[in-house]
This record gives C-alpha cells, structure tokens and sequence, in this order.
C-alpha cells in the first residue's frame, strides 16, 4: 500500500502523507515515494506543489523513523538519510512547495516544514524539535534550515527544549506565512497556489534557485568544517546517544550522564 497519495489538478500537484500507522514517519520508504511524486511533478510541469497530511490528521509527521536510526558508532543524519535527501528534493524542486499543516509536527519533519517555500497552518498546529530528547547530533545542514527560517534565538529555544510552539507564536515571528482555521486551510491553500500558478514558472524557479544559494553563502574553513563533524562524532559515538535511542524503543524517559 503507498504510504502518500499524489495528484495533480490545474498545474498544481498535491503530495498526501498517509502513512498513519506510524503518524506519518519519514521513514527511507516513505521519502522514495515522495521523491518520485516529484520527479513526476516535474516532467508534468507542475507549477506549485502542496506537501500536506490527510485533513484533520492529529499528527502532520512524527518525524525521523527512529527505527532506522542506527545505535551508534555512525553518523546518523549522513548524507544519504532519508530527511537530508527528502530536504533536498524540496530545495531543488524547480517550483514553489508550500508546507499545509494540521495537527504536530515533530523531529526532523520541522526542517521538511521549515525547507519548504512558503508554510500554512491551522490555529492548532504545533512544532517540537526533539534531536535534544533524543540525544541526537544534528548536521549542520539542517541547522542551517532551521537559521535560514527562524531568528537564532528561537531556532535556540526550539532546538535546545524541545517543546512544542504554537502556530500563533511561529507566524509572529515570520516563520509560518498564515495561519488559517481548519475548515478553510485547503481553499485558502490552493488560491495561493493558484495564484503562483498564474505567474512565470521559469521567473520563479530562477529566483528559488537564487534565493536557495544565496541563503547557504556561508563560508566555512576547512578547519570548522573538520571541528564540526568531531564534534557530531563525540554525540553519536556516546552512552547518552544510544540511552536515547534505547529509551525511544523501550518508551521510557531517558537519563542522561553527559558521557
């Protein structure tokens, strides 16, 4: 059974998770159907793209699979985990994706949200970080998501509790464009869509793109570079990282030595 439900309507090309057994895990499986949802999007000429659960879900996306996460001794987020490529396949796809949230959004499925172009969600959405709770070292590609999105502090308070924010308090501060009742999210949705669609597909995939190296101009010695990924090695080469993931499994608090 596919765990999405893609369909194209008026230029407009609309992913469904529906993987509810496991509220909507990024799970390996999962992001190989969303990526070629949009391979297809793309040779159809797809003009916007919406990246939604099914309405009224409690949960958007639990996040990471946490079963997929190895125990230890390996980078967990390499480049090839399921969320670094499934990121990807959103920054580079040539048209705008809006992120249309109901219910919670977990773990790594804020940095999907937070990658997409343009984000929409219902008075009772949430948002928690969790890599913290579960001892998990993030990249610093996904950290950088999460800057380009949100003011330091807030990344900070995000990254750092691991406690939900409300809709309300994330459209403050910029991060989500509109926050709309659940009853009109999907029409309020597909008129921005359409909208966009109206505009110059080959204007606005140039400016993405632009806008896309722009945000990642960062530069960065080698020497960071090196002292970044020793840094990630000391956490997931940990007792803490391996009590978390045992925790996660076990569901049971987690106790954390710092060791």
């Amino acid at each position: 059974m596919s765990l999405i439900i893609a369909e194209i309507e008026d230029g407009i090309g609309t992913i469904t998770l529906n993987y509810q057994l496991k509220r909507n895990a990024l799970s390996e499986e999962l992001v190989h159907e969303v990526a070629a949802s949009f391979e297809s999007f793309k040779s159809a000429g797809v003009r916007v793209a919406i990246l939604r659960a099914q309405p009224g879900a409690k949960v958007w996306s639990s996040g990471h699979n946490v079963a997929e996460l190895p125990l230890g001794g390996r980078d967990p987020l390499g480049w090839q985990d399921p969320l670094r490529m499934l990121v990807r396949e959103v920054e580079a796809f040539p048209a705008p994706v809006i992120a249309m949230i109901e219910g919670g959004v977990w773990g790594g499925a804020c940095e999907l949200v937070f990658a997409c172009d343009m984000i929409v969600a219902t008075p009772e959405a949430t948002f928690a970080a969790t890599p913290a709770k579960l001892g998990v070292p993030y990249n610093a590609t996904g950290l950088l998501t999460f800057l380009n999105t949100a003011p330091p502090h807030i990344a900070k308070e995000l990254l750092f509790t691991g406690r939900p924010m409300t809709a309300a308090r994330l459209e403050r501060q910029g991060i989500i464009n509109h926050v709309i009742p659940a009853e009109e999210i999907t029409a309020f949705t597909m008129e921005i869509a359409h909208a966009m669609a109206r505009n110059s597909p080959l204007a606005i995939g140039v400016m993405k793109e632009q806008l896309r190296i722009l945000a990642a101009a960062h530069a960065l010695s080698p020497a960071d570079f090196e002292r970044i990924q020793g840094l990630r090695r000391v956490v997931y080469n940990s007792r803490d990282y391996a009590e978390g993931i045992h925790a996660f499994m076990e569901k049971r608090p987690p106790v954390y030595l710092g060791e």
